[in-house]
């Protein structure tokens, strides 16, 4: 998973212990998708995270082989809990492992927090938009649960771009609503009868719509496949957004 940010303040804990490999324990899985699962890991001494961070994760086989990828947090930066929402890439290397194969009480190796600029502080008290391409709605969801878990009445609004419905992650919590958060779907693949758009790409319409206005001077958060970003980021600069409030991360090809 290949990722673009520029640095910014260093996250929780001192560098070293960021660079350091952790063993972490899988203490809980579920599915959120056909293709995609929530890990929940306990990790001894984690010194926590900000909403947006990511972790390195590392598999070693018994010939020592090892391999390893990058991951974005999924849970709020409460200071204990690490988890991950991991998207199989089906000839993948790793995914499918932490997907179908990995048990509770498995071990794997964790380092980070990693990031310091696409992240998301209570502080901040400019509206927020988030756009999310497929899985790239791990951190931004993170962002969303840091916000309720410190009861922040900042607005967000997240523009979610996702094949079809059964593919949506966070379904059930999103479903729920949070005061102050605005959703919006753009299905590119099928869309449900009631949806307001036909299935297609994200388009300028959507932006404007369902984002906030330019003068609003927003903070804007996108993440996605390399393609959906550079193209979301392109169409938010069009209709007026700065492009030094736009942050965002990206993946690619990267083995899975």
């Amino acid at each position: 998973m290949a990722r673009a940010e520029i640095p910014g303040r260093l996250s929780p804990g001192r560098l070293g212990d960021r660079l350091r490999w952790q063993a972490a324990r899988l203490t809980e899985r579920y599915e959120e998708s056909a293709g995609a699962s929530t890990l929940v890991f306990d990790v001894p001494g984690w010194r926590g995270h900000l909403a947006g961070q990511h972790v390195d994760v590392r598999l070693t086989a018994e010939d020592g082989y090892s391999t390893q990828r990058s991951y974005s947090l999924a849970a709020a930066p409460d200071g204990q809990r690490v988890e991950l929402t991991v998207q199989r890439v089906d000839d993948g290397e790793v995914s499918p492992y932490l997907v179908d194969d990995m048990m509770v009480d498995d071990l794997v190796e964790l380092r980070g927090p990693v990031g310091g600029w696409f992240v998301w502080r209570p502080e901040q008290k400019e509206p927020v938009l988030l756009v999310a391409g497929g899985s790239g709605l791990v951190p931004l969801m993170a962002m969303i649960r840091a916000r309720r878990a410190v009861g922040s009445r900042t607005p967000f609004r997240l523009v979610y771009s996702v094949r079809t419905p059964e593919d949506r992650l966070y379904a059930a919590e999103l479903s729920r609503g949070d005061p102050g958060l605005d959703i919006s779907y753009a299905y590119t693949r099928a869309a449900p009868p009631d949806a307001r758009r036909p299935a297609g790409r994200i388009t300028v319409a959507d932006l404007v719509r369902d984002g906030w206005p330019p003068d609003f001077e927003p903070a804007v958060y996108v993440c996605g496949p390399t393609g959906f970003v550079e193209t979301a980021a392109d169409l938010l600069v069009a209709v007026g957004h700065s492009p030094d409030r736009i942050r965002t991360e990206r993946f690619g090809p990267s083995g899975g």
